[in-house]
């Protein structure tokens, strides 16, 4: 993980983009302090920051150790998990002109981790819903579709079946949309929302939702658009943190075989540059990283390509 814009270091002169990397690395032993494999120094350093950029980590499983990204987004309170989901020009998948914005509710929901054994062979996993931390994402939502040009919202649910819970979450994101009367609100239950996506994703806008509904819809997105080493993800905090992260996998297998994709890493970075008000940076890298992928001639295996990462990011540094 490195955060701390700074002034301009070797690895940035290619884009000339004003930032200095403060480095640090997840651990191979369990800090007390965070109970997981990151260290108190980096949530530190995110928090003194202020913004960050993060790179896939792994939480190995059964083990009893606690998530990584659930470590970061409990102790910096990063409420809302923003996804960008656009078709890549000159990159064809099943679905043309696809452009939406999943946000996803970051801190509760099924994810707080109450669960229990009631008696042996009965579990119970406990879903927190409260009106501050609904409001909150909501209002993040409507924020970003009218200071981005986004005509709807879309919240997400389950309140035909779980009433009190999915219903407060409905009942938070009604109160917000009165405040946004140019921003078309609408509700849509979660199975339709997935059948709708697949059949024409061109109908949905902004889509707000509860964290566990989040985690699945912004992966079917996703995967509309070739997967999540296309889509690029900032997790936004109080405060104004804002740490963007690649959501796909640590992919141990091709570790160290220079064949990895760093798109996602690279869109992450730009959305990180935008948050920073940075934005004919952002501009110029994400459209030398668009350029690259629709000329066809650099691309990762993934892709259908045989490049390497090396070659693969020295096209795109050529493209700037």
């Amino acid at each position: 993980m490195a955060s701390a814009p700074r002034s301009l270091s070797p690895s940035n002169r290619t884009a000339e983009v004003p930032i200095e990397w403060e480095e640090h690395y997840v651990g191979d032993q369990v800090d007390p302090r965070t109970q997981s494999f990151l260290t108190w120094e980096s949530l530190e350093s995110v928090r003194k920051n202020r913004v960050g950029l993060k790179g896939p980590m792994a939480t190995p499983i059964g083990k009893g150790h606690r998530s990584l990204n659930l470590t970061l987004r409990k102790e910096l309170n990063l409420y809302a998990n923003v996804r960008p989901c656009y078709s890549l020009p000159g990159y064809k998948t099943r679905y043309d002109d696809v452009n939406l914005i999943t946000i996803r509710e970051n801190t509760e929901g099924e994810y707080s981790g109450l669960e229990h054994q009631v008696v042996r062979g009965v579990v119970e996993s406990l879903k927190i819903i409260t009106r501050q931390a609904s409001l909150r994402v909501a209002e993040y939502a409507f924020h970003y579709a009218k200071t981005h040009g986004r005509e709807r919202v879309s919240a997400i649910h389950k309140a035909n079946i779980m009433q009190k819970t999915d219903g407060l979450f409905l009942k938070c994101c009604r109160e917000v949309a009165e405040k946004y009367p140019e921003i078309t609100y609408e509700e849509v239950v979660i199975d339709n929302c997935c059948m709708m996506l697949v059949k024409n994703p061109a109908l949905f806008d902004v889509l707000v939702m509860p964290n566990l509904y989040g985690d699945i819809i912004s992966d079917l997105c996703a995967g509309l658009i070739g997967g999540l080493g296309l889509t690029p993800s900032c997790n936004i905090g109080e405060g104004g943190i804002a740490l963007a992260e690649a959501v796909h996998g640590s992919a141990p297998d091709i570790a160290g075989k220079n064949m990895a994709n760093p798109t996602a890493l690279l869109l992450s970075s730009v959305s990180m540059l935008r948050h920073l008000n940075l934005h004919d940076k952002a501009d110029r890298i994400q459209e030398a990283i668009l350029s690259t992928i629709a000329e066809g001639k650099y691309r990762t295996a993934d892709l259908g390509g045989t490049s390497t990462t090396t070659d693969f990011t020295k096209a795109i540094c050529d493209h700037l």
